[in-house]
């Protein structure tokens, strides 16, 4: 008889101590799920860029404003204007840039302050380590392929979902001066021998009559005429697509297949920057490099690049870039003699 109290004993003795396991395992995990669920509700009470914009109280009415006017004006030039829709391919997204952290899309355009945007990226990504100056970063880190990923990276449903719930945003200029920028940085800067091998030799031995051996070597002295002739030329496009630096934003971007929410202009750069670093919330993180106005090229510069160019080539030179004049709203030239 008392072999059975034993075992009775023993199993009690068994049963308390795994309840006190138990109570003990539980009263030390349940603290640590309160932070958790926390961090879940704040994650998901924080607004998303794009709410913010189209919330539409988080910021200066009369810069949103101006950023709607533009919004309109542009899906009424692609409804205008453009006939063809398609579906965008992966092919389309590689010029925009995506922050997964903050909920941004930028799609750049080179000659439209782009370095400076990817360094802010960079910082924004964690892609800088622990710079938090954009300037802080050399121009050539900015853009090394791999720092910051793009959409065309992603999987269909990866795109579509960061299409439809991310800030879309493109920096866009008026053609003709981002073209004289173009050429002017490309051209006639002594250090841009890749260019000048690329495509100076090229220019020089189809569009200049009787070329000098060094030219046709070098490539290195091509006016901006001769790179004028190379644009309009159908031969040119039927090789290979145009350079980014000198490609039309509605084929870099494609403004009329991705629905942008702010379309900046270098117009108006320091203004739009700030306005999309609110919306993003990280005006207080980050700030737009403000650029030095000495080297820009204006208006007035490019006036004087055209005057030498004939009616015939400046109308020609205006089909060619007619779209990028139509969609973000800006005039034909003063300067041109074909109108």
């Amino acid at each position: 008889m008392r072999k059975p109290k034993v075992i009775r004993m023993v199993f009690a003795l068994s049963l308390g101590c795994f309840l006190m396991v138990i109570f003990y395992f539980n009263s030390n995990l349940k603290p640590a799920s309160e932070p958790d669920g926390e961090r879940n509700s704040e994650q998901k009470s924080r607004r998303s860029p794009l709410q913010t914009l189209y919330d539409g109280d988080q910021v200066e009415s009369a810069v949103q404003a101006i950023h709607q006017g533009r919004r309109e004006l542009l899906e009424e030039a692609c409804h205008s204007y453009t006939r063809k829709r398609r579906v965008l391919i992966p092919e389309d997204l590689k010029h925009v840039i995506v922050d997964d952290q903050h909920g941004l899309l930028y799609c750049y355009v080179p000659k439209v302050a782009c370095t400076n945007w990817k360094r802010v990226f960079m910082v924004l990504t964690g892609a800088a380590g622990s710079l938090r100056d954009p300037l802080a970063i050399p121009a050539n880190e900015a853009h090394i392929p791999g720092n910051l990923r793009t959409l065309s990276e992603y999987s269909t449903s990866q795109i579509n979902q960061r299409l439809r719930s991310y800030l879309k945003f493109v920096f866009v200029r008026e053609p003709f001066e981002r073209l004289v920028s173009a050429y002017r940085n490309k051209f006639t800067r002594s250090y841009n021998t890749a260019f000048h091998k690329r495509y100076g030799t090229k220019i020089v031995r189809r569009h200049r009559l009787d070329p000098q051996p060094e030219a046709l070597l070098k490539g290195n002295d091509v006016s901006f005429e001769e790179f004028l002739y190379y644009l309009v030329d159908p031969a040119t496009q039927r090789e290979e697509p145009f350079n980014e630096h000198w490609e039309r934003v509605h084929s870099l971007c494609h403004p009329c297949l991705i629905h942008y929410d702010v379309v900046g202009k270098y117009e108006t750069l320091e203004q739009d920057s700030h306005y999309v670093l609110q919306l993003a919330g990280v005006e207080d993180q980050v700030s737009f490099p403000t650029s030095s106005i000495s080297s820009r090229t204006t208006g007035d510069m490019a006036a004087q690049f055209f005057r030498n160019i004939s009616p015939f080539y400046q109308k020609k030179l205006y089909n060619l870039y007619r779209m990028d004049f139509l969609l973000f709203n800006y005039s034909i030239p003063a300067y041109l003699k074909f109108t």
